[in-house]
């Protein structure tokens, strides 16, 4: 399949990925087809969030809202990961791009590999 073709889902662990570095992201994600789907998984309710506020409008980012409900756990990575499944038995596109800056993905990068797609 030409890459012109190929419908990507950029998915973004908010808690593990930098807002000034999104126009980066997006054209890296962009050189593999068309980016179809655009998350980002945080707890918006936290300070840290607020970098993302400008980026989510100006680059048409869907939040998803989760809350961390006990100290040093929350449910962003399996929500990220929950989507993710989701997407790909829904055959919505025929690739992921995963934007993290640490290797809790790597179960969901084997099984979308798995699954004939690429990440």
């Amino acid at each position: 399949m030409a890459s012109d073709n190929r419908r990507i889902a950029v998915l973004i662990d908010g808690d593990n990925a930098e807002a000034n570095l999104i126009d980066l992201i997006l054209n890296e994600a962009a050189k593999f087809g068309r980016v179809t789907i655009k998350r980002i998984y945080a707890d918006f309710t936290t300070q840290h969030m607020n970098v993302w506020k400008n980026q989510l409008n100006t680059y048409a980012i869907r939040p998803i809202q989760k809350f961390a409900y006990t100290k040093g756990k929350n449910s962003t990575d399996s929500a990220l990961i929950i989507d993710a499944m989701d997407i790909m038995h829904a055959k919505l596109v025929d690739g992921f791009c995963i934007v993290s800056s640490d290797s809790d993905y790597t179960g969901i990068a084997h099984r979308v590999r798995e699954e004939g797609l690429f990440v």
